[in-house]
């Protein structure tokens, strides 16, 4: 986890909506723990990753042919709900899938909510974030 993480407490559901704690959920996988075994489960976890502020994770599942040399998650932002509307493929045998989501956040307390359909493919036998479709 970075350094600029935002700290959850132990017992706090995931940030992608899991009714399980951070810490068994998508924790595990930021910790290079366990490796996403779907499109979705990836998606949910990068959404965890922007909740609690961690870069490293982001880059580390973004695929080497579109990731930045470098995320700055500053900015004011602060993500807080994660609807997953769509999914097409990326189960634990496709090797591509996609993922339609809406991801609510507040700024300066003033509510938000962004859509992408965002595209996953396998990289070495792993998920990866490639881009919005």
């Amino acid at each position: 986890m970075s350094p600029r993480a935002k700290l959850r407490p132990a017992a706090a559901s995931c940030p992608c909506g899991a009714a399980v704690p951070y810490r068994d959920h998508c924790g595990p996988l930021h910790r290079g723990e366990a490796a996403a075994g779907t499109a979705e489960a990836l998606m949910r976890s990068r959404f965890s990753a922007f909740s609690v502020g961690d870069a490293g994770y982001l880059l580390r599942s973004w695929h080497p042919s579109t990731r930045p040399a470098r995320l700055d998650l500053g900015g004011g932002l602060r993500w807080v709900r994660l609807e997953i509307l769509e999914t097409t493929g990326g189960s634990a045998v496709h090797t591509e899938g996609t993922v339609r989501f809406r991801a609510h956040y507040l700024e300066r307390g003033v509510p938000g909510e962004m859509e992408e359909n965002s595209r996953f493919v396998r990289d070495g036998g792993a998920w990866t974030y490639l881009g919005a479709v």
